[in-house]
């Protein structure tokens, strides 16, 4: 795969916005005591962070949106989880170049497409229809990991399996919640949806910091 080293690129991303709202505190309390320690790079870190959280908040808003069956505000929340998506790929692309960029777009359009696919199906109580989506985001969990494993070696697949197969059994287990209109369930899931979203950008953020220091740095 080819590289680009362009440090433009680096501060370009740092400055484009971000669809994902602020950063909710008692995300970052919940943050593992791992993550308190001095990430390589904060900018990177924070960006990543953001990112990745506005995926679980728009998420989390077409569930709602279905499950109160406002179609208008549904339509809405699935286009913000595109362009966000778009925005994560854009961030993979700024390290690795635009067919990295697209490929990981193409991935993330799989594992939204799989979210949506559980949601509907969860609210029309379609049971073979969110098993087969179940499926869809645990193969596509395994893509994601084998892709940015291969693209850094700094990030082992199997952790990055084990960490997106955790996140899809959040999305299925707020959307079960949201469903059953069980709003404390739901609130705990989120807490710890938001905290593994950490998880997850941190991890990404120290294996590109320790691939590309100067650039990330």
């Amino acid at each position: 795969m080819k590289l680009l080293t362009s440090p433009l690129l680096l501060a370009t991303l740092l400055a484009a916005p971000v669809l994902a709202q602020p950063h909710p505190t008692q995300a970052a309390a919940a943050t593992p005591a791992a993550s308190t320690t001095a990430p390589a790079a904060p900018k990177l870190q924070a960006t990543l962070r953001s990112l990745w959280h506005g995926h679980i908040v728009h998420a989390r808003e077409y569930a709602m949106a279905v499950h109160g069956k406002h179609n208008a505000a549904a339509t809405k929340a699935a286009d913000a989880v595109v362009a966000n998506a778009k925005q994560i790929a854009g961030a993979v692309g700024g390290f690795y170049g635009k067919a990295a960029g697209d490929q990981m777009l193409q991935l993330l359009a799989g594992h939204w497409g799989a979210v949506k696919a559980l949601t509907d199906a969860r609210a029309k109580n379609d049971e073979a229809a969110a098993g087969k989506a179940m499926n869809d985001l645990t193969s596509n969990a395994g893509e994601i990991a084998k892709f940015l494993s291969g693209a850094n070696p700094n990030l082992p697949e199997d952790t990055l399996r084990g960490l997106l197969l955790a996140h899809g059994a959040h999305h299925e287990q707020q959307i079960r919640q949201i469903m059953a209109g069980d709003t404390k369930g739901e609130a705990a899931t989120w807490k710890a949806m938001q905290a593994h979203m950490d998880q997850i950008a941190d991890a990404l953020a120290a294996g590109i910091a320790k691939q590309f220091p100067a650039k990330a740095s």
